[in-house]
C-alpha cells in the first residue's frame, strides 16, 4: 500500500508539473515566448563553445598544439558559434512567420526547436463551432390516457374518457442525419411516463394471486384512480422543413415554427404502480393510497408519433404489450394529448 501510494504521489506531481509549466507558456505573450526561445538559442552554443574551449585547452596542456595555435582555434570557434546563433534565431523567426501566415487565424501555432514544440495564441477571437449536427431539449407531453380491449371502444370503456389522463416528462438529442440536409432527424432520449385510468362506477383494481379485476367499494368513491409509472426511452424519425443560416464560421439548421412530423415507439419499464381511493365515512374525508404490482408487465413497449407547427405538436402514444400479465384481460393503453418540445 505504500508503495501504490508513492507512484501514485509521483504521478500527481509530474501531472501537476507539467501542467504548471504548460500553464504558465500559455500566459506568456508571443514577444515573450520568441525572446525566450533566443535565450535558449544562445544558451545552447554558449555550452557547445565552452566544451570546445576546454577541449583546445587540454590539448594545450598535453603540447599537443601550441600556444598560437590554441588562440587561432579559440577564435574560430567562436566565430562559428556566433553565426550559429545567428543563423539559429533567424531560422526560428523564420519559421514563426510561416506558421503565423499558414494558420489563417485559426488561433493557435506551434513551433519548436530541438523537438521541442511551443504553442502560442495568436488570435484572441473566440472559435466558432461551425456545424451543431446534434442538439438537445426538455420534452413534455400531456393529455387524456384511456386502455381498451381488443375490439372495445372509447364509448364502452371501463375508463372515464375525461378524467384519465397521462403526463410525461424527458430528455431528448435530435440528430441531422444527412450532412447537407435536414429534412430527416433522428430523435431518441429518455421520459419519465404517469399513465392515469380512473375507472367508470364505484370501482377500484384488487389483486388475488395472478388476477387483477374490478371490484365495488364499500363507500361511495369520490375518487378512484390507477396509475402506472414508467421510464422509457423513445426513437423517433422526425420529418419536415428547416430554414438554414450560414455565413464564414457558423452554420445552424432551425426548425423553429416550421411544420414536422414524428414517427417510431418507445421501450422501457414499469417501475411502480399504485392506487388512490377519495371516499367520506360520517361527513370525514378518507384517502387512502395503495401500492402493489397488481400484476402488470414489467417491461412496456409502444408506438408514438406526433406531428405539428413548431414547439407544440398533437401527440399520441400506444402500448404493445398488455398492461396486465395473463390470465387477466388484454388491456391497451392508448394516450392523445399535446407534446412540448422546450428547444
Amino acid at each position: 500500500m505504500k508503495t501504490i501510494f508513492i507512484y501514485l504521489t509521483l504521478v500527481l506531481f509530474t501531472f501537476s508539473s507539467n501542467y504548471a509549466y504548460c500553464q504558465e507558456e500559455k500566459s506568456k505573450t508571443k514577444e515573450e515566448i520568441l525572446e525566450s526561445k533566443r535565450e535558449e538559442i544562445v544558451n545552447n552554443e554558449k555550452e557547445k563553445l565552452k566544451w570546445k574551449v576546454e577541449n583546445i585547452n587540454n590539448r594545450l596542456e598535453l603540447e599537443e598544439i601550441t600556444s598560437e595555435e590554441a588562440e587561432i582555434l579559440k577564435k574560430e570557434a567562436a566565430e562559428l558559434h556566433a553565426k550559429n546563433i545567428e543563423n539559429r534565431i533567424a531560422i526560428m523567426e523564420n519559421e514563426y512567420e510561416l506558421k503565423v501566415r499558414n494558420e489563417n487565424g485559426r488561433g493557435y501555432i506551434a513551433f519548436g526547436d530541438g523537438g521541442k514544440a511551443i504553442t502560442v495564441r495568436v488570435n484572441e477571437e473566440r472559435e466558432h463551432k461551425y456545424d451543431k449536427r446534434t442538439t438537445s431539449d426538455l420534452v413534455l407531453a400531456a393529455g387524456f390516457n384511456n386502455a381498451l380491449e381488443k375490439g372495445q371502444s372509447l364509448n364502452d370503456s371501463d375508463f372515464k374518457i375525461g378524467g384519465s389522463r397521462f403526463f410525461e416528462i424527458g430528455w431528448a438529442w435530435k440528430t441531422r442525419v444527412f450532412d447537407d440536409s435536414n429534412w430527416l432527424r433522428l430523435k431518441y432520449g429518455f421520459s419519465f411516463m404517469f399513465d392515469g385510468l380512473k375507472p367508470t362506477g364505484n370501482r377500484y383494481y384488487v389483486q388475488e394471486g395472478d388476477e387483477t379485476f374490478f371490484q365495488d367499494y364499500e363507500y361511495d368513491l369520490d375518487k378512484s384512480k390507477f396509475r402506472m409509472d414508467k421510464l422509457v426511452a423513445p426513437l423517433h424519425f422526425e420529418f419536415g422543413p428547416s430554414s438554414k443560416t450560414e455565413s464564414e464560421n457558423y452554420l445552424r439548421y432551425s426548425t423553429k415554427g416550421k411544420f414536422k412530423i414524428g414517427l417510431g415507439g418507445y421501450a422501457g419499464f414499469n417501475i411502480g404502480e399504485r392506487q388512490k381511493l377519495k371516499y367520506k365515512i360520517d361527513g370525514d374525508k378518507q384517502k387512502d393510497k395503495l401500492k402493489g404490482d397488481y400484476n402488470t408487465n414489467d417491461f412496456v413497449y409502444g408506438l408514438s408519433g406526433y406531428l405539428g407547427w413548431g414547439w407544440a405538436t398533437l401527440y399520441a402514444k400506444y402500448d404493445l404489450n398488455p398492461i396486465f400479465k395473463d390470465p387477466n384481460p388484454e388491456l391497451h393503453n392508448i394516450s392523445l394529448g399535446l407534446r412540448f418540445d422546450v428547444d
